[in-house]
């Protein structure tokens, strides 16, 4: 599996482009906020030969879905979102007021479920809902490789913020521990934000996730 990482947009977003030796990639999250953004994308994904079987979205929070219309209408390939949430694409006005910025263009998107698995050449991402920083967040496993794209549910030393609407923090707590605390701890992960980690890392040093790790009896 080979992994190359973007960081698009005046908030850092992450973007990914994962294949293997078929040549065959999917796109992660694509925040891509001007046309020479997009260009660094599309350049790449060129310049590597490959050919892109869809896009991935971890949630539809604007700064992970800026290039999306534009990668569609390049390479006319499907969007995969959990359905909960559009609720997000819909309030995303909301984050254009707030932070004074344009609204990203409009898509289409497929509907994903917890459990689904999305195949990309040989690689085999398995779909885990992990609904809390927002309504219908995902995580992506691809297993074999032990990498975890896992957007704003868990960063490197954090977790997701709550307060926007959608978001519940007992739900995001939920998901973490119920769903990828629970994971291979040798297994990557990579954020939607800042630098990767492992989830052995994040459960014994994670300090928002304290309560998991109980002290020590003398």
């Amino acid at each position: 599996m080979h992994i190359e990482q973007f960081t698009f947009n005046s908030f850092q977003t992450r973007c990914c482009v994962i294949w293997d030796a078929d040549r065959k990639c999917v796109i992660t999250d694509p925040g891509c906020s001007s046309a020479s953004e997009v260009r660094q994308l599309t350049d790449f994904i060129a310049s590597k030969g490959l050919e892109p079987v869809c896009i991935m979205l971890t949630h539809g929070h604007f700064d992970h879905i800026l290039g999306v219309a534009e990668l569609v209408r390049k390479y006319s390939i499907p969007v995969y979102m959990h359905p909960e949430d559009k609720f997000t694409l819909e309030n995303n006005a909301y984050f254009s007021r707030m932070f004074g910025v344009a609204m990203p263009d409009e898509f289409e998107t497929t509907d994903i479920e917890d459990g689904d698995t999305i195949e990309v050449g040989k690689l085999r991402f398995e779909v885990i809902f992990t609904p809390g920083h927002s309504r219908g967040g995902v995580c992506f496993y691809e297993r074999s490789g032990k990498v975890l794209i896992c957007g704003d549910t868990i960063f490197a030393g954090a977790i997701g913020r709550t307060d926007h609407p959608g978001g519940d923090y007992d739900i995001l707590m939920r998901s973490i521990f119920e769903k990828l605390l629970m994971l291979d701890g040798e297994t990557r992960i990579l954020p939607g934000h800042g630098p990767s980690s492992d989830i052995s890392t994040e459960r014994m040093t994670n300090p928002f996730l304290m309560p998991f790790n109980e002290p020590y009896e003398d």
